[in-house]
């Protein structure tokens, strides 16, 4: 194959992943609203709440690191077809479920669990594969194109999941999950995972493979490398623990205690998402982010404060009409800071690391940055069963602050970058 061919073929990939992941995301974020609804209708606890979440935290958690070791030393292609075949039989197993016995907290759980799992090994391996789907000089593109696609099913799903809600039974819900996952595995199937990949080992199948525990120490010996990436493990490690306040608190604080209407709540679900997308349309047509560790220090300190926001309408009386106002505009700041923190990250970890080590350092991080999410989900759903949920808020919010003072100073980000040291000096002070 010539390079025009590959290229014109890595165009192709662009827009297929892209079709892919609005389609798929699309099918997932109905589920989810309409599930989330569900729950805390029938419960009107942050506490089940909770639970659901942690059915989708933990078995992603431990499953990380089998999915970087299957996504290094397996097909990649094999696997997220497999994976997303197995996601389709879970949803359709949920739906007969539904229609011969009716919904239950186990199944909904059952379900959460099985669906995270798969997502976890075609995720890895998906985000493994991107270097290897286009060239270098559109990885940025390609990334922000993805988020592009995230964004936009998050902004049409949650909006008509609202409207859907409470006309149509869940049933309508799943089936609509289900269709749009086939597609995505269809599409999927019609990629060439290796296109562009630099492996200088390439899975062949029979092949006698590494053993899982040398194959993971490996990664580790391969990331002591890397301190840059040792740096962002260890924030998100903290980060996505107190982020929990705003996973169980949003949804708790407007539903439960504000009284959102269903519409109302979608609409703002998708404001979140139209926050997204405007960033990644941003990050798509500018030049690649020079210091992704600067932006991520200001996007995080950004991101505290709008989940300390969500808490002041709970000390300042608002109209309704207002308060929805107050929290479209921190839903779309909050989707924006969260994709100008993880793209640029995103594009240097693909640059930065080998592809031949890609799907265990991803699931390091992966492992790293949830491995506290379970314990920080269960206290947080607690506190808001006993707590005020103003107080919560804002303790989260200044703990987030101070996380990123502490581990992005100057002098962290001047070692991360050493051999810019000097520009950076001027431009951290």
């Amino acid at each position: 194959m010539t390079e025009a061919q590959k290229l014109k073929r890595g165009t192709y990939h662009l827009w297929t992943f892209m079709t892919s992941k609005l389609i798929s995301t699309f099918g997932a974020n109905v589920y989810s609203f309409a599930i989330s609804f569900y729950i805390l209708q029938l419960t009107g606890s942050a506490t089940n709440f909770a639970l659901n979440l942690i059915c989708s935290i933990l078995p992603r958690t431990i499953a990380a690191p089998f999915a970087g070791y299957v996504a290094d030393n397996f097909s990649r292609k094999r696997t997220i077809i497999l994976a997303q075949a197995a996601s389709v039989l879970a949803i359709a197993g949920l739906l007969t479920v539904s229609l011969m016995n009716g919904l239950s907290l186990t199944a909904i759980y059952i379900t959460t669990c099985l669906l995270s799992l798969t997502s976890t090994f075609s995720g890895i391996t998906f985000t493994s594969s991107i270097s290897g789907l286009v060239d270098e000089n559109r990885i940025q593109k390609a990334m922000s194109l993805n988020q592009m696609s995230i964004s936009l099913a998050s902004i049409v799903a949650p909006a008509l999941g609202g409207v859907l809600y409470g006309a149509v039974s869940i049933p309508v819900f799943l089936i609509i999950y289900l269709i749009a996952s086939l597609v995505a595995l269809i599409l999927d199937s019609t990629m060439d995972f290796q296109l562009f990949a630099k492996r200088s080992h390439v899975p062949v199948a029979g092949q006698e493979k590494e053993k899982l525990w040398v194959s993971m120490k490996e990664g580790f010996a391969y990331l002591k490398t890397k301190p840059v990436i040792q740096t962002i493990i260890f924030i998100a490690l903290f980060i996505n623990f107190f982020f929990g306040s705003f996973q169980v608190g949003y949804s708790f604080v407007l539903i439960e205690k504000l009284g959102m209407k269903s519409e109302h709540f979608g609409i703002l679900e998708g404001a979140f998402a139209v926050g997204m997308l405007l960033l990644s349309v941003y990050l798509t047509i500018r030049k690649e982010i020079k210091y992704p560790l600067i932006t991520a220090k200001y996007g995080i300190i950004g991101l505290a404060l709008v989940i300390g926001g969500i808490a002041v309408p709970l000390l300042v009386p608002f109209s309704y009409q207002a308060m929805f106002v107050f929290y479209l505009i921190l839903m779309l700041a909050i989707g924006s800071f969260l994709t100008i923190i993880n793209t640029p990250i995103g594009v240097m970890m693909q640059k930065s690391v080998d592809d031949d080590f890609k799907g265990r350092v991803i699931s390091i991080l992966e492992t790293m940055a949830q491995v506290l999410m379970p314990l920080g989900t269960v206290i947080y759903g607690f506190l808001y069963d006993w707590v005020a949920a103003e107080w919560v808020l804002f303790i989260s919010a200044g703990i987030i602050i101070g996380i990123a003072l502490f581990m992005l100073r100057p002098s962290v980000i001047a070692n991360a970058y050493s051999e810019r040291k000097n520009a950076l000096q001027r431009i951290t002070g």
